[in-house]
């Protein structure tokens, strides 16, 4: 299995993460998408949205987006609850984190981090932060009701949330005032101590 990305985009992150959880081997491709190796014939024969990561399985079927390779491994195992509510409940969080939580806090990341700030995407800059902070606070609200983000237990959606939350302050999110979800990231980053990425 050859799986495409770049550890420092969180969607990447994020595969090789329970790929490592769930000691599944498989062969690490870098690609760097600030040299567009995302849009050459080759990768996009695999993949014609042009992102990653990207999934190539051993029988040679294909899988992009990241969540969704997050619940194809996550199948059947503890990161992914048998209870049909509570898998609901794990698919709501990963559509949150692609729709309302993403693309703010990632890409004010991307902006001062990767860019270094270009004058002509400052307003873009500062009108992310406005729903970048409402999604800490719809995730703050909840961590302060259980440890994880659907109960006791690590998920995937914990596992997608921590990606971009953990480096949120690479946007120039302050997360002072959200104890709960400072907690949380303590305890999420201690299991990502535990294996080799």
């Amino acid at each position: 299995m050859v799986v495409y990305g770049d550890l420092q985009s969180g969607n990447c992150l994020k595969v090789k993460w329970i790929l490592a959880l769930l000691g599944i081997e498989h062969q690490w491709q870098h690609i760097n998408i600030l040299e567009n190796e995302t849009h050459t014939p080759e990768f996009l024969a695999r993949n014609p949205n042009g992102k990653i990561p990207v999934v190539v399985l051993d029988d040679g079927r294909v899988l992009s987006e990241s969540n969704a390779i997050l619940g194809y491994f996550a199948e059947g195992t503890s990161y992914l609850p048998q209870d049909s509510f509570l898998k609901a409940k794990v698919y709501q969080w990963l559509f949150f984190e692609q729709y309302s939580h993403e693309p703010y806090i990632a890409v004010a990341r991307y902006i001062q981090t990767y860019l270094g700030m270009p004058e002509e995407r400052v307003a873009e800059y500062e009108a992310l932060h406005l729903k970048g902070y409402k999604a800490l606070d719809v995730m703050e609200q909840q961590l302060a009701q259980t440890p994880y983000l659907v109960g006791d237990a690590v998920t995937i959606a914990d596992v997608a949330l921590y990606a971009y939350t953990h480096v949120a302050d690479e946007g120039d999110y302050d997360l002072c005032g959200y104890p709960h979800i400072q907690r949380w990231l303590k305890a999420v980053g201690q299991l990502r101590a535990t294996i080799d990425l």
